[in-house]
């Protein structure tokens, strides 16, 4: 049990968010440090099963535990986020990216934790998490995360889009990323981003949902989540 360690803080500092790994989900949805700073947070927490779940649940917790389904691994993948983990070897850290490594699986060895989680000063930007599942509180059937700054001509400076429930980890959309840069966010770009993004994803099917249907439905969010960011952005 190691809820009596240090870590259970929210530090914003320069503009950067640092997150103990015992703070919980609910802190997330209560924060006004993360609603000024990183308000997709907030966004993602309150998807997060149920209040019971966001009261013990904590951002550790659900990174290490690493469910492709889960809301927190995707938007940490976003976020570009950066782990640190600690062991008798010492400490160390990786991108969101390369922690997730595959079904239920991270880069943590056996006989290391997960410390805390760093966040980088973000741009003025939009933001959306986007869902669908079988239940309200459930794990996702697939879920998008979506993260866009705006330049002084209303251009896409910066995109970000994450997806979860699509593979055995989550998957960052760079293609559609790249597709959205310096480009005027209009519906038709938003339109093809989406696709692009759909176009690249090859989700299992099972007991619940068909493959064919969770990439139908990943255009479909991914679209919907870009127009409320951008929607973000421009105020």
């Amino acid at each position: 049990d190691i809820n009596g360690l240090p870590l259970g803080d929210i530090v914003v500092e320069d503009g950067r968010v640092r997150l103990g790994a015992l703070v919980r989900h609910h802190q997330l949805e209560e924060s006004d440090a993360i609603a000024r700073r990183c308000p997709v947070l907030g966004e993602a927490a309150r998807l997060i099963g149920n209040v019971r779940v966001r009261t013990l649940g904590t951002v550790g917790g659900s990174l290490a535990h690493a469910d492709p389904a889960a809301e927190l691994p995707a938007v940490m993948t976003a976020l570009d986020a950066r782990l640190a983990m600690a062991g008798p070897s010492g400490r160390r850290t990786l991108a969101a990216r390369d922690f997730f490594t595959g079904l239920l699986t991270t880069a943590l060895a056996p006989d290391e934790i997960l410390t805390d989680v760093e966040i980088g000063a973000l741009p003025a930007h939009g933001w959306a998490v986007e869902e669908i599942s079988r239940r309200a509180g459930d794990f996702a059937i697939v879920a998008v995360v979506a993260l866009v700054s705006l330049d002084g001509r209303g251009r896409v400076d910066d995109a970000r889009l994450a997806f979860g429930g699509v593979a055995d980890r989550p998957v960052q959309a760079r293609a559609a990323e790249d597709a959205l840069r310096s480009r005027e966010p209009s519906t038709d770009a938003l339109a093809r981003a989406a696709q692009i993004a759909r176009d690249a994803l090859d989700p299992p099917s099972d007991a619940f949902v068909s493959g064919a249907y969770r990439r139908h439905v990943a255009g479909v969010l991914c679209r919907r989540a870009l127009t409320r960011a951008v929607e973000r952005a421009r105020r």
